[in-house]
C-alpha cells in the first residue's frame, strides 16, 4: 500500500515553467495501491564514517567496488556517477555526502589519470581558470573530463572561470612562483619584457593607468594581502615598492591598493567586468560544452544578464549555468540583484578579503550562503579553504574549522583552487574535505541542529508557488517520517533545485532525461543525478525506477521513498516491495 499525496491548481502559462495546465482542484489526499512488482529484498550494508585523526588517507587509499561502464549504458536506461554508486551500496543513505566539492584543475592534475583520481575521490565538478594557461590547454582538459565521464560512468561538470578586469600581476615568465623577502625593493611596472631582457625583481602589470593611479605611501596587496609592499617611488611607467610583509608571489595574482587604510577604488571605475579576452575565453567554453561560467568581479545584475542573453543567443540549446563570483565591495553593493540575476554564487574569499576588512569575512561569505538559499540559487565557498596543503601534507586545525563552518552553514559546495591546481597533495586535500563534510553532516543529523520545520523562505522569483509548496511538504515529511530518500522526476532541473534548498536530512534522487542537465545537478547539494528517460506516468515511472535500481542494489525493499514530480502536481510515500 502506498500513500499519495496529491496538490492540483491551476496555472497560467506565464506563472509556471514546471506543469502543465490543469483546473482548479482543493488539495486532495489518495492512497493508492501499490502496483510495483515484488522483488526479493537486498541488503545495504551501513558503515560508520569518521575523519582521520591524521587526515592522512588519500583517494587512491579509499577501495570501492564500482559498476563496469557497460553497466550505465543508455540500453539500461539508467546512468549514475559510479563512485556515488559505489558509495550508497557500501554506506547507506544516511552516510551519503551531501555537500558538493569543485577542484581546480592545474599543472598538478591536467592528465586523464589525474583527474580520474580526483573524480574517485569525490570531485563533483572540474573547474579551468582562464587566467592561467593557453585555450589549447584548457580544451585538453575539458575533453578529458568529457572522456571520463563517458568512458569510466562519472558525471563530473565543468565549471569555467573568467579572468575579469581587475589589476594583476602578469606569468612571470613562466616560473611557477617567486619569493619576495622582507625589505627587497621590487619594481612594478606597466613594461613588456622579452624573457631574456626582463630586469631582475621587475612585474609586469596588466592595467596602463597603474603608475598614474598609484600614490607614493600606498600600500600595494598581493594576492589579497599574502604579500604586501609600500610605494616608494615613481620613475615614469615604473613603481618602485619595498616589500614589508615577505611571501610567494604567484603567477596572475590580484593586486589591490590601499591608501590611508581605504581601499583605492576609483582605478577600476572605467574596466569593464567582462574584457575583451573574458569574451573570446566565454566564446571557448560555449564551444566547448561547460557547464558553468562564472564570471569575476561582478558589478551589478546587468552583467549577469547580458551574458546570459548572450550565451542564448550563441547557442539556444545551452544549458549553460552563469555563476556569479562574489569577490568585491561592488558585489555586496548589489548582492541580492546580482544573486536573483545569477543561476548561482561563488564566495571568492580571497579576493573578497583584500577589498573588505578581513573581521567581516566570516559575515558576508554567511549572508551570501543564506540569502542563496532564499533564492534557491546554489553557492559555493571558495578560496584558500586548505590553503596550507599546497606544502604540506595534511591541514592547520585552524583549516579544517573553517571547512566545518562552511559544511554546518550548508553551502551547496566547496572548493579547492591552489591546493589542488598546483599543490603537492591534490588527492590528500580533496580527501580532506570530503571526510569533513561526511563528519560535520552527520554530526548535524545525530545532534539534531537541522530542524525539520525550519525550512528557508523560498524565492518569490519562483513562479506561482505550488512547487515550493509541493516541495517544502515533500521535505518535511521525508523528516518527519525519517525517508530514506526523495525521488524527483524533472525535466528542468527547478523542483529537484527547490528540494535541495530545503536542506531535507535524506539524500534526493533526481532523474531527468538530458546528460547536461543531470551534471548541472551534481554541483547542488543533497542531490544525486540520474539520466532516465521517463514518461508523464509516475506509476509507470516508479515500476521502472525501483526495477532498474534494486537490480543496481541502490535500493532495498522496505525502503521509504517521497516521491516528487514535476510532471504531475503530486508527492507519494511509498515503500518499496
Amino acid at each position: 500500500m502506498s500513500g499519495s499525496f496529491r496538490f492540483s491548481a491551476s496555472l497560467s502559462p506565464s506563472q509556471s515553467l514546471e506543469f502543465p495546465r490543469m483546473p482548479f482542484l482543493k488539495p486532495r489526499i489518495h492512497v493508492l495501491p501499490n502496483h510495483v512488482p515484488a522483488l526479493n529484498p537486498m541488503t545495504t550494508v551501513h558503515s560508520r564514517v569518521v575523519l582521520p585523526e591524521n587526515l592522512k588517507v588519500t583517494a587512491s587509499d579509499m577501495p570501492i567496488t564500482v559498476a563496469s561502464p557497460s553497466e550505465m549504458t543508455e540500453a539500461e536506461g539508467l546512468e549514475v556517477d559510479r563512485v556515488t554508486e559505489a558509495d550508497l551500496k557500501e554506506n547507506g543513505f544516511r552516510s551519503f555526502r551531501r555537500t558538493k566539492i569543485v577542484c581546480t584543475i592545474g599543472p598538478r592534475t591536467c592528465e586523464f589519470e589525474e583527474i580520474e583520481a580526483l573524480a574517485v575521490g569525490g570531485m563533483n565538478v572540474a573547474r579551468v581558470n582562464m587566467c592561467h594557461g593557453t585555450r589549447e590547454w584548457h580544451r585538453d582538459v575539458i575533453r578529458r573530463v568529457r572522456q571520463l565521464d563517458e568512458e569510466k560512468g562519472f558525471a563530473v561538470a565543468v565549471m569555467m572561470d573568467t579572468e575579469g578586469s581587475e589589476i594583476h600581476m602578469d606569468d612571470l615568465n613562466g616560473a611557477e612562483s617567486a619569493k619576495a623577502e622582507d625589505g627587497e625593493i621590487w619594481t612594478f611596472t606597466v613594461r613588456a619584457f622579452d624573457p631574456p631582457s626582463r630586469p631582475e625583481r621587475t612585474i609586469t602589470v596588466n592595467y596602463d593607468g597603474f603608475s598614474e593611479d598609484v600614490k607614493v605611501g600606498d600600500e600595494l596587496l598581493v594576492d589579497g594581502g599574502m604579500v604586501r609592499f609600500v610605494v616608494a617611488e615613481k620613475l615614469g611607467p615604473d613603481v618602485i615598492c619595498r616589500c614589508t610583509d615577505p611571501g610567494l608571489l604567484l603567477p596572475r595574482a590580484n593586486l589591490t591598493f590601499w591608501r590611508n587604510g581605504s581601499l583605492v577604488q576609483e582605478r577600476n571605475a572605467m574596466l569593464p567586468t567582462i574584457s575583451s579576452k573574458d569574451w573570446l575565453d566565454i566564446d571557448f567554453g560555449i564551444a566547448e560544452g561547460v557547464d558553468f561560467i562564472a564570471v569575476s568581479f561582478v558589478k551589478s545584475a546587468e552583467v549577469i544578464k547580458t551574458l546570459k542573453s548572450y550565451i542564448t543567443a550563441r547557442s539556444p540549446e545551452s544549458q549553460i549555468a552563469v555563476i556569479a563570483k562574489i569577490e568585491s565591495i561592488d558585489s555586496l553593493k548589489n548582492l541580492e540583484e546580482i544573486i536573483q540575476a545569477s543561476d548561482g554564487a561563488m564566495v571568492a574569499r580571497g579576493d573578497l578579503g583584500a577589498q573588505i576588512p578581513l573581521e567581516q569575512v566570516p559575515s558576508v561569505q554567511q549572508k551570501v550562503v543564506q540569502l542563496c538559499r532564499q533564492l534557491n540559487k546554489p553557492v559555493i565557498v571558495a578560496s584558500q579553504l586548505l590553503e596550507s596543503m599546497i606544502e604540506y601534507p595534511i591541514p592547520t586545525r585552524a583549516e579544517v574549522a573553517d571547512v566545518s563552518e562552511a559544511v554546518g552553514q550548508q553551502a551547496d559546495a566547496l572548493m579547492l583552487s591552489s591546493e589542488s591546481a598546483m599543490g603537492q597533495y591534490p588527492e590528500k586535500a580533496l580527501a580532506v574535505l570530503r571526510s569533513v563534510s561526511l563528519r560535520i553532516e552527520r554530526w548535524h543529523r545525530e545532534e539534531k541542529h537541522l530542524d525539520a520545520t525550519d525550512l528557508p523562505i523560498l524565492s518569490s522569483s519562483v513562479p506561482a508557488g505550488i512547487s515550493e509548496e509541493i516541495c517544502n511538504t515533500a521535505s518535511r515529511m521525508a523528516n518527519k517520517l525519517e525517508a530514506d530518500a526523495i525521488f524527483v522526476y524533472t525535466k528542468t532541473g527547478q523542483t529537484a533545485s527547490l528540494l535541495s534548498c530545503n536542506r531535507p536530512d535524506c539524500p534526493i534522487f533526481a532523474f531527468t532525461p538530458t546528460t547536461s542537465l543531470r551534471r548541472c545537478l551534481n554541483l547542488q547539494w543533497g542531490l544525486i543525478p540520474f539520466r532516465l528517460d521517463f514518461s508523464d506516468d509516475v506509476e509507470s515511472n516508479l515500476n521502472r525506477t525501483f526495477s532498474l535500481l534494486k537490480a543496481r542494489r541502490m535500493i532495498n525493499s522496505g525502503d521509504l521513498i517521497i516521491v516528487v514530480s514535476d510532471v504531475m502536481q503530486s508527492i507519494q510515500a511509498i515503500k518499496v516491495p
